[in-house]
C-alpha cells in the first residue's frame, strides 16, 4: 500500500507531501491544477520514461520519493531480501531526475536500476487510466487475463517449462541433423587433418630445439674460430697460458722451501692449474665436433616451415596442434555416435510431445471452465452499471490441428480474445472495436472489480475512470471503485461528485500564483471542506444552498 508521496520541482509543483489512507483515496480539482502530474510521478516510481523537460524551472533536479506497506506482499519482501535491500515492512522508492538528463534511482536507500524499479513497480501498484484501456483493447492480453482471473498462470507455468524443454530438444535435433547431413564431409576433414598431424610426429619442444640447433649449424665457422683461438691461447700455442702458468706454479714451490709464510698454496695454484687444463681440453674436443652440414640446415629449414604451417592451420603453439589432435578425436567419436544420439533425442520429443499436448488440452480445459465464470461474473458487473443489454464473450480458436504439437506457443493451444455486444440485436464484436469511451471505462472497471481479489498488487490507481459517463452510472461506478477498495488500496482522479463521494480519504488539488510562479498544491480535506468540493463539482461556479443540499445528501447515501 502506497502509505506517503513526497514531490519536490517536478512541472509545476514546487513541494508537496501527500499521506495516503487504505480504502478509497479521491484526488480532485479544477482541470489543469496538477492531478495527472501527481500520476506522472508514481509513474516515474514505476519505471516510466524520464524526461528533463519535467524538471521545474530554475530547479537543478526534480526529485520523486514513496513510501510503501509491503507487509502482505510476499514476493516484493522476496524481491527485497534476494537484492539485500531490507527485509521490513517499509519501501521506500526515490528517482531523482536532472536536468541534464540524468537518473538516480535508490530503493530503501541504495543505489538500483531501471530495471530493479520496473520489477518491483509492476508489483506495487498498477494506474488503471488510458493505457489501461490499450491493454485491454489489446487481444494479445485476453489470454493473460483469463488466466489470471481462472488462476491458472501455475498450470501455465508448468506447460511453459516442458514447452521450453520440448523446443530446447527440437533446436538440438536439428543441429545434429544438421551435422549428420555434412557426416561424410566432415568425417573426410577430420580423418585428413587426424592423419596429417600423425604423420607429422610433432613432439613438444621440437620447434625450440630445432631454432637452437640452426643457430649453431649457421655460425659453425665462428664457433670454430673462437673454440680453437681460445685452445690455443689455453694449450696448444707457444708460450701458452698453461705453460706459463706452470713456470709460476715452479716458482711459487721454489719460495715455500725458502719461505713457508707466503699466503699461496701449492694446492690452490695446482687446482687453478687442472681447470684451466680441463676446460683445454673440453675446447679441443669441441673442435672436433663442430662440422657445417649444408644438407642438416636445409632439412631443420625444412621442418621448421612445415610445422609454422602446422601452427598457421592448428593453432599458435605446438602444443595447440597436439590439443586440436584430442578434438579431432573427440568428434570423429561423436560422429560415429551421431545416429544413436539422434533416435534418442527424436524418441525423447514424441515422448514430450505427447506429454505437451495432453498438458496443452489440459490448460485448455481449464481456460473454457474459467471463461463461463468470467463471463457471467463481467456480465453482472457490467450490466450493474447501466448496461443492461450487454452481453460477454470468451472466444477461443484452436491453434492446433489434432496432435500436431509443433503448432503450440508458449501460452499453450489456445487464441482467446473478448467480444462485446452493447445493445439488443447487435452482433458481437472484438472489444476494440467499441466506439463509446465511457462503455469502455465501464467495461475496464468491471474487469478492475472482477480481477481484483486475483492479484497481489496493493495499490490501484484510476485516472479518468469517468470518461465519457454521468449521472446514475456514474454513481454505480463509485460503487464498484467503493468494492475494489476492500481488496485494493484505489487511488482515484475524477471530476465526478457521484465518484468522488465514495471516498474514505479526499485531497484536494489546486494550484496558486505565488510572486511570478505557478505552484500545486495538495490538501486532505475535512469533513465541512469536503462537503464544499462535492458542491463545487455539482454545481460548477455558482454555489446555491440547494446544490450545497444534494452535495449533503449525496454523501450520506453513499455511507449508506
Amino acid at each position: 500500500m502506497l502509505t506517503e508521496l513526497n514531490i519536490k520541482n517536478l512541472a509545476i509543483i514546487d513541494e508537496l507531501n501527500i499521506t495516503f489512507t487504505g480504502g478509497l483515496n479521491i484526488l480532485s480539482g479544477e482541470t489543469g491544477a496538477g492531478k495527472s502530474i501527481i500520476i506522472g510521478a508514481v509513474s516515474l516510481l514505476l519505471g516510466d520514461r524520464a524526461s528533463s523537460d519535467l524538471v521545474r524551472s530554475s530547479a537543478e533536479s526534480a526529485v520523486v520519493e514513496a513510501l510503501f506497506d509491503v507487509s502482505g506482499n510476499e514476493e516484493v519482501r522476496k524481491k527485497l531480501e534476494e537484492a539485500g535491500m531490507g527485509e521490513g515492512d517499509e519501501l521506500l522508492l526515490k528517482r531523482v531526475v536532472s536536468r541534464e538528463g540524468r537518473n538516480k534511482i535508490y530503493i530503501n536507500g541504495s543505489s538500483a536500476t531501471l530495471g530493479m524499479l520496473t520489477s518491483l513497480g509492476e508489483l506495487l501498484v498498477n494506474i488503471c487510466g488510458q493505457r489501461e484501456h490499450q491493454v485491454l483493447l489489446d487481444a494479445d492480453n485476453h489470454i493473460d487475463i483469463l488466466d489470471t482471473f481462472g488462476a491458472l498462470m501455475s498450470l501455465r507455468a508448468e506447460f511453459y517449462d516442458l514447452y521450453t524443454d520440448w523446443q530446447a530438444l527440437k533446436k538440438k535435433l536439428g543441429e545434429l541433423e544438421t551435422r549428420n547431413n555434412e557426416k561424410l564431409q566432415r568425417e573426410e576433414l577430420l580423418k585428413f587433418q587426424l592423419d596429417e598431424i600423425e604423420k607429422s610426429d610433432v613432439k613438444i619442444g621440437e620447434d625450440l630445439a630445432l631454432q637452437d640447433e640452426k643457430r649453431i649449424l649457421g655460425n659453425a665457422q665462428k664457433l670454430d674460430e673462437y673454440a680453437t683461438r681460445a685452445h690455443d691461447t689455453l694449450y696448444a700455442a707457444e708460450g701458452s697460458l698453461l705453460e706459463r702458468l706452470g713456470g709460476v706454479v715452479d716458482d711459487i714451490k721454489e719460495i715455500r722451501t725458502i719461505d713457508p709464510g707466503l699466503k699461496v698454496s701449492k694446492e690452490e695454484l695446482e687446482s687453478v692449474f687442472f681447470n684451466l687444463e680441463e676446460i683445454s681440453f673440453v675446447l679441443r674436443d669441441y673442435v672436433k665436433e663442430i662440422t657445417f652440414d649444408p644438407a642438416r640446415l636445409e632439412a631443420i629449414d625444412d621442418r621448421l616451415e612445415y610445422l609454422g604451417k602446422l601452427k598457421r592451420k592448428y593453432g599458435g603453439t605446438i602444443e595447440d596442434i597436439l590439443r586440436r589432435k584430442e578434438e579431432i578425436t573427440g568428434e570423429l567419436e561423436g560422429i560415429a555416435y551421431l545416429g544413436e544420439e539422434i533416435s534418442r533425442i527424436s524418441e525423447e520429443i514424441d515422448q514430450g510431445g505427447t506429454v505437451l499436448l495432453g498438458k496443452a488440452r489440459d490448460l485448455s480445459t481449464r481456460r473454457r471452465e474459467a471463461a463461463g465464470v468470467l463471463k457471467g461474473t463481467i456480465e453482472d458487473e457490467i450490466h450493474s452499471m447501466r448496461m443492461a443489454d450487454t452481453v460477454f464473450e470468451v472466444r477461443f480458436a484452436n491453434r492446433i490441428k489434432e496432435g500436431d504439437v509443433s503448432s503450440l506457443n508458449p501460452k499453450g493451444m489456445d487464441e482467446v480474445e473478448f467480444y462485446l455486444s452493447t445493445n439488443v440485436g447487435e452482433e458481437m464484436m472484438p472489444l476494440n472495436r467499441i466506439a463509446s469511451g465511457g462503455e469502455l471505462s465501464r467495461i475496464v472497471l468491471a474487469m478492475k472489480k472482477v480481477l481484483a481479489g486475483t492479484g497481489e498488487v496493493g495499490t490501484v490507481v484510476f485516472d479518468e475512470v469517468d470518461s465519457g459517463i454521468g449521472g446514475a452510472a456514474a454513481e454505480v461506478v463509485g460503487e464498484k471503485l467503493k468494492d475494489v477498495s476492500k481488496h485494493h488500496q484505489v487511488v482515484c482522479i475524477t471530476h465526478l461528485p457521484q465518484i468522488a463521494c465514495f471516498g474514505d480519504t479526499h485531497f484536494l488539488v489546486s494550484k496558486k500564483v505565488q510572486g511570478e510562479r505557478t505552484n500545486a498544491r495538495v490538501g486532505l480535506l475535512s469533513e465541512e471542506e469536503r462537503l464544499d468540493e462535492i458542491t463545487r463539482m455539482l454545481s460548477g461556479v455558482e454555489m446555491t444552498e440547494k446544490t450545497r443540499q444534494h452535495a449533503s445528501e449525496m454523501l450520506k447515501m453513499s455511507r449508506r
